[in-house]
């Protein structure tokens, strides 16, 4: 029997220990791989010396060219089965060049996040940073990039949801059938259940972490800056917050203060053992989707975490969070203070965190089913489009729109 190939259109090259979008992106491609497809991972951007040693990996990697016919010479010489779009916006470029010249590969759409719902929340935070941005009304929602996102996703025959809420809220809100959804979560690999983790008189301080390109990350720094930490210091002063994460940019690399105990640290070389050894996370995320990799790096360490509920959607079972969820400035803080001190608290929390991946996150657990769900589309990849009507309109649609403007940028890029 051939191999299978299946190629992924990257909005960026996979940075594993830089964001939990690059770690999410390599736990697919295992599971695919596992499932005998061999990868291909093309993107336009530019290379990072971050990014993930794709052929060390068995990942055969391209430089794709944006608003080029160079790619329809090259998707035609590939013939992929399959074809996986990181995030909505190289569904975009792309999707009408597969769909012409490569019409039966099945079109996966990797969400990472939603989007719109993410720039949703921030634009209700802006407008009244009191009220809760959990559900956004239509006047935040019904944005053009909603409709943009919404649109990439019906043409495709498969999106993953990285979270059990924005896969319902993407059925009751937007109508798209469940037929072209399929929950699927971080999958991580278990560690050995008789792992050892510092206990809580061996850990000191706190720890925020998150990649400073994201918005809601760098929203929650400063957050953490003017309004929660100088009350959490005040009255636990000799505790320390030390700030990681991927490109830190001056504006937040001169927000460090020794003498406040504010330490921007910057990059982690090694994102596990920072985390592990401090005895509380701190994650105020006050908008963003999908599932927090910081949260699931913590529960994994045994460093239970204050978060907000937008941090801790889709990421914990009911009753057994490794978290406590507080979304008032002044309730945040007093979880984080009782926390860092109360032992028997804190140890309910870790023990329930050094749980979560076995019962939620596992990939034992997860990537069969994405392997079953696409082997049941391929069957009969024709039959599962026609049952998708808006799907068919917008590729028919889209396809001609999205395809003259590329190559009216194409002839222009030629002529200058």
């Amino acid at each position: 029997m051939p191999e299978k190939k299946l190629l992924v259109i990257g909005y960026v090259w996979p940075e594993p220990n830089s964001s939990a979008a690059g770690s999410r992106m390599l736990q697919l491609i295992q599971a695919l791989q596992q499932d005998g497809y061999a990868v291909h991972y093309g993107s336009p951007a530019e290379y990072s010396e971050h990014a993930a040693d794709l052929p060390a990996l068995n990942i055969q990697p391209h430089k794709l060219v944006l608003n080029c016919s160079s790619f329809d010479a090259f998707i035609q010489q590939l013939k992929p089965d399959a074809v996986m779009f990181d995030r909505f916006m190289m569904e975009e470029q792309f999707g009408w060049r597969v769909e012409k010249y490569c019409p039966q590969a099945l079109r996966i759409l990797d969400t990472e996040d939603l989007h719109c719902l993410r720039y949703a929340r921030a634009a209700m935070v802006k407008a009244n940073p009191e009220q809760s941005a959990i559900d956004p009304p239509a006047e935040f929602m019904h944005s053009e990039l909603a409709v943009r996102e919404i649109a990439a996703i019906l043409r495709c025959d498969l999106s993953l949801m990285i979270s059990e809420f924005e896969m319902h809220w993407l059925q009751s809100r937007f109508n798209v059938p469940a037929t072209q959804l399929l929950y699927l979560p971080f999958m991580q690999a278990e560690k050995n259940s008789g792992q050892v983790v510092p206990d809580f008189a061996q850990r000191q301080h706190f720890i925020s972490i998150g990649n400073f390109r994201h918005e809601p990350n760098w929203d929650a720094v400063r957050y953490l800056k003017e309004s929660l930490w100088p009350v959490i210091r005040q009255q636990l002063p000799q505790a320390e917050l030390h700030i990681y994460g991927a490109y830190p940019p001056p504006k937040a690399t001169q927000l460090h203060n020794a003498r406040q105990g504010f330490l921007v640290k910057g990059w982690a070389d090694d994102a596990q053992q920072v985390v592990r050894s401090a005895r509380v996370m701190l994650a105020p995320l006050r908008f963003g989707a999908g599932l927090k990799g910081k949260l699931i790096d913590a529960a994994e360490c045994g460093t239970p975490a204050v978060t907000t509920a937008i941090g801790a959607e889709g990421m914990y079972a009911p009753g057994s969070a490794a978290a406590l969820v507080a979304n008032r400035a002044e309730d945040f803080i007093q979880q984080a203070v009782t926390l860092y001190q109360d032992e028997i608290q804190w140890q309910g929390l870790q023990a329930n965190g050094l749980k979560l991946i076995s019962s939620r996150f596992s990939f034992r657990e997860h990537a069969p089913r994405l392997q079953q769900r696409l082997a049941a589309i391929g069957k009969d990849i024709q039959a599962h489009r026609q049952q998708h009507f808006y799907g068919m309109m917008l590729r028919h649609h889209s396809l001609k729109s999205t395809q003259y403007m590329a190559q009216w940028i194409e002839a222009k890029n030629r002529i200058q």
